[in-house]
């Protein structure tokens, strides 16, 4: 691959920008995943493709996890706080947790408490589902379960299960009942959790989460609510298990600032409740570290302008500085940071399937014969007449002669035939205009619009409700990049559709390092050639959020790691959904639909439009049918 082609792919998908380190591209324009930043080992992303649908017959789209990435992620934040804490000479320790709401695959939960030895990491949960798997699990003595969210008495007794069985378990309370629910289990039971006390505060973050803090927020105590708590707990001579206590602000910050404020309020009311009694151990800040996922490091919604290392230095220094001004102890800092630690390791896999026309291309030249309509002879004229000076007056000109060739055909004064000949001709009028516009170092915007429309519509195999949920949902952005053919420059421009029933259904709006595209640049495409799209930074919220719209199921997954000579192995792979999981999913009986299907047939057999034989190889095509995949084939 030649510098100059380089510079040019890398300046198109910015892969350097927003990889952290993970991704690269190689000589041969393969993308290529490394398990740790910038590690000399890497796996070939295509060549892993291949592998996975020849040798595996696994078939797209695929999910590859990466479970070193997990492990990478969650270093990478404990050594920024450890960092942090040894700089500031701050007295606490740094407890990561991660939410099992961001991604409670066993494989995640279970890859993460592999490392807990070395990084004390422990679980959040939030629901009873999450936090019956989390009792099970193990963990060091020193990690912590918390338990978030609202409650009831069952969820408060399976956390007293995990106290039982040793576990450092924290009930956060968010209500008072919730409290008072504690407080009579615990002497109900003999065995008392540590609690949390979840405060509002008035700080809040930024960017499109910034509504989950402040004032107005779904969780938290007031400050009369606070005390309130304390005093119960004084009352019922439970306040020595009074241990945490915690705030949010909000997923994905994107400015520093926010971060700043929030930790000096927090840090405030940790020293105020110090000071009046209670020993209060750990300071839990709760999420909001961000993922750069378009890598401009701004604070825009898609990115933060802020390192891991800053984050951990401001949220290190400032709770110091309060702590020395109240003259309290410094408290142990616990982190959710789970998007941070997950984003990142697993890469979505999609191809290209079809081509979407929404004008027409690739028709042969438009002749103009002497009965034509006039106004198909001055399109015509417009498009051989378009030059890189007249480009923008002509461009106006057909979109006149385009509205007149509707007008004249809904009054039936034109054919169908002479319709299409002259769509073809503003088609190319335009087409012609846009490549004239792109040799101008400033295009008008309209010029910029006209791309979007002339754009490619590529059809990808997949649901984009099922495995990208936020890009339709929130307008989350995911960087997109073809794994392979990265040695050539792009030609096309490009938005995708997937295979649902949904006109939201479609991605058209990309990464960019100083904007946001509304096209893709990708190469020239053709029919029965492999074209693989990988989509980045899937692994935090997608996949659990992800719907089953249409009835399109989970996607084959595969799990890879990368050992020391650099070889990769594929250790799990899980195959996707069948139709009959889906069936099952929506409360169809397999049985009852076949059983219905064989009396529409004998039907059919008794008024004799089909042989016994033929309705019984129908009957087993049906049956068999059951046990396919819910995508393209």
């Amino acid at each position: 691959m030649n510098d100059e082609i380089l510079q040019q792919i890398q300046q198109v998908y910015g892969v350097e920008n927003w990889s952290a380190g993970y991704f690269d591209i190689n000589p041969q324009g393969h993308i290529i995943v490394r398990p740790a930043k910038n590690d000399p080992r890497f796996v070939d992303l295509k060549i892993l493709v291949d592998d996975l649908l020849t040798k595996q017959k696994l078939q797209l789209p695929l999910l590859i996890r990466f479970p070193q990435l997990l492990t990478s992620q969650l270093r990478t934040l404990s050594n920024a706080y450890q960092t942090a804490i040894a700089q500031y000479s701050y007295e606490g320790q740094h407890y990561p947790v991660f939410p099992m709401k961001v991604n409670p695959r066993r494989e995640v939960v279970e890859e993460f408490l592999r490392d807990s030895s070395r990084c004390r990491v422990g679980l959040e949960c939030g629901s009873k589902a999450e936090l019956y798997a989390a009792v099970a699990q193990d963990q060091t003595s020193e990690s912590l379960l918390l338990c978030n969210g609202f409650k009831d008495e069952a969820f408060i007794k399976t956390a007293l299960l995990a106290v039982q069985a040793g576990k450092r378990v924290t009930i956060i309370v968010e209500k008072l009942n919730e409290l008072k629910m504690v407080i009579k289990l615990a002497q109900q039971t003999g065995v008392a959790p540590w609690i949390g006390l979840r405060a509002k505060l008035y700080s809040r973050g930024s960017g499109k989460w910034a509504s989950s803090g402040g004032e107005s927020a779904k969780f938290g105590l007031t400050t009369s609510e606070l005390l309130d708590c304390v005093r119960l707990l004084k009352e019922t001579k439970l306040d020595h298990r009074l241990k945490l206590l915690h705030f949010h602000i909000g997923s994905q910050i994107t400015d520093i600032k926010r971060v700043k404020n929030a930790m000096k309020e927090a840090a405030r009311v940790y020293a105020k409740l110090r000071q009046i009694g209670c020993q209060i151990e750990f300071l839990d800040i709760g999420g909001g570290l961000g993922v750069d996922y378009d890598g401009s490091q701004t604070r825009f919604e898609s990115s933060v302008n802020y390192t891991v290392q800053e984050f951990a230095n401001d949220v290190v220094y400032v709770i110091k500085s309060v702590c020395v001004d109240e003259n309290v102890p410094q408290p142990n800092l616990v982190t959710e940071s789970g998007r941070f630690m997950t984003a990142y390791h697993t890469v979505f896999i999609t191809s290209i399937r079809d081509e979407i026309e929404t004008f027409a291309q690739d028709k042969p030249v438009v002749t103009i014969d002497d009965d034509d309509p006039q106004v198909i002879t001055e399109l015509k004229d417009l498009c051989d007449g378009i030059n890189g000076k007249n480009y923008a007056e002509y461009y106006h000109d057909a979109l006149e002669h385009k509205d007149e060739l509707h007008t004249q055909f809904n009054l039936g004064l034109i054919s169908l035939e002479d319709r299409a000949k002259g769509e073809v001709l503003f088609w190319e009028s335009c087409a012609r205009a846009l490549k004239e516009s792109e040799a101008e170092n400033f295009p008008d915007d309209e010029f910029e619009a006209l791309k979007k429309i002339l754009a490619q519509k590529y059809l990808c195999n997949f649901s984009l409700f099922r495995s990208a949920p936020d890009s339709w949902a929130i307008k989350q952005l995911f960087p997109i990049v073809p794994i392979h053919r990265l040695n050539e420059a792009p030609s096309d421009y490009a938005t995708l559709v997937d295979v649902t029933c949904d006109s939201d259904g479609k991605i058209d709006k990309f990464v960019d390092l100083k904007d946001v595209k509304e096209t893709l640049e990708l190469h020239k495409w053709k029919d029965g050639e492999d074209y693989y799209l990988g989509i980045f930074l899937t692994g935090a919220y997608q996949e659990v959020m992800g719907s089953h719209h249409n009835l399109f199921g989970h996607p084959n997954e595969a799990q890879v790691v990368i050992d020391n000579d650099g070889r990769y192995h594929v250790t799990k792979v899980v195959p996707g959904s069948r139709i009959n999981d889906m069936l099952l999913f929506a409360r169809y009986d397999k049985a009852q639909l076949l059983e219905s299907y064989r009396k529409q047939l004998a039907v059919r057999v008794e008024a004799g439009a089909l042989s016994k034989e033929t309705a019984e190889q129908l009957a087993s095509e049906y049956e068999a049918g059951a046990g396919k995949g819910t995508y393209l084939e």
